[in-house]
């Protein structure tokens, strides 16, 4: 069966950093090849790619996932009627969000009980766990508690359906991309269009220690030493970072264009748009403060097939040696065997392939496609999956 997958590659060097730690504050790592590698969990580096749609796409296209979901709905709720007192618009979203989704929205008795202790009424409704529901979604769920209004449970009873469906469709990007999981309600469930690989480092690393003082600034000079001592973890490293996108799922997870005045693959080119810049030039936020390590990718290929998505991490399976820098064998070893992948598989044929790659270093990497600067490659992908998903006359 054909399909349509956007692959992206990415090499990109990371100084002395600690972007996604570890529970005792480490950098984390794995073993791959047999050797310790750097790594950046998959989860870090879609949250990162997630946050940055905020300067990508328009609000409206979005979508919020936490656990005060009532309070979100009451800020709706409110904007369509202001005369609804806040308690009465909790337990209209509470009961709204439950029917769509199955899942419970009420006071956690932790915060129950730290309010009766303190003499303070009781807090906001919350979901149990992370709700991720589209603005669009959002706002239709308001208009339904609205109408609602008169006696909301009985109301809820009759158009049960009717709230799933509102909580089902017109998912904005992010979900559409990244999924959800309701776990009280499977059939809202969204199945992810994207998948994002641990990135890894292409050699071997060993974590290091930086051992810090702080000094006090009102000291006096017969006191000596220092306000504050620690330490923190870190490495450097050049990963290899993948990322694969199944197009015809995003689509459907998207649906159709939602205006009259655009095409209906206008979505989706937006979505995918978003997801190949936001995802090149991303990057996990962890201890950036005190390292500073704000790179870009060395070397980024796309490519749009119709067969399976494939990862090349196996170019590293043995580990570049230490020496003179990274970047140079990296891509060379990338090069030769994403030749050597697609000749043995067959799957050159109906491929295309763009390229942005960053100084001599990466210069084995310019014949594996067109060769682009970012803003352009973003525009020529977006275009490229358009065409292929458009509806045949």
């Amino acid at each position: 069966m054909s399909r349509t997958i956007l692959d992206l590659h990415v090499l990109q060097t990371v100084p002395p950093s600690n972007i996604n730690r570890d529970d005792t504050g480490a950098p984390k790592t794995a073993v791959y090849g047999g050797a310790r590698r750097s790594r950046v969990s998959s989860q870090a580096w879609k949250r990162a790619t997630r946050m940055a749609f905020d300067d990508l796409l328009d609000a409206g296209e979005l979508g919020v996932r936490t656990k005060r979901v009532a309070e979100l709905l009451t800020e709706r709720i409110h904007k369509i009627d202001t005369s609804i007192e806040e308690r009465e618009a909790w337990t209209l979203a509470a009961e709204t969000v439950q029917a769509a989704t199955g899942s419970k929205i009420e006071v956690p008795k932790r915060k129950a009980d730290a309010a009766k202790k303190n003499g303070q009424p009781d807090p906001a409704p919350e979901s149990a766990y992370l709700m991720f529901l589209s603005a669009r979604q959002l706002d239709a769920l308001a208009e339904l508690a609205v109408e609602g209004r008169a006696d909301i449970k009985a109301f809820l009873k009759d158009n049960k359906k009717r709230a799933k469906e509102l909580a089902d469709t017109r998912h904005s990007v992010d979900i559409a991309l990244f999924g959800r999981m309701v776990a009280d309600g499977a059939d809202v469930n969204v199945d992810a269009a994207a998948q994002v690989a641990h990135a890894i480092s292409v050699h071997p690393v060993e974590n290091e220690s930086d051992y810090y003082t702080a000094v006090d600034d009102e000291n006096p000079d017969e006191e000596t030493g220092a306000g504050m001592i620690g330490t923190v973890e870190f490495n450097s490293a050049t990963l290899y970072r993948y990322a694969a996108l199944d197009v015809d799922l995003l689509s459907r997870n998207l649906g159709e264009g939602l205006r009259e005045d655009e095409p209906v693959t206008e979505p989706l080119r937006r979505a995918v748009e978003a997801f190949v810049r936001g995802f090149v030039e991303s990057l996990p936020t962890g201890k950036v403060n005190t390292f500073g390590n704000h790179t870009l990718p060395d070397a980024v290929i796309v490519k749009l097939r119709r067969t399976r998505p494939v990862s090349f991490v196996g170019a590293f399976e043995e580990p570049v040696a230490l020496g003179s820098g990274h970047v140079r064998e990296a891509s060379q070893r990338l090069a030769e065997y994403v030749g050597e992948v697609e000749a043995a598989y067959g799957l050159a044929d109906d491929t295309e392939t763009w390229v942005l790659r960053v100084g001599p270093n990466t210069v084995k990497l310019a014949d594996l496609g067109t060769e682009l600067p970012l803003g352009e490659l973003v525009t020529a992908v977006g275009t490229a999956t358009a065409e292929r998903s458009a509806p045949t006359a």
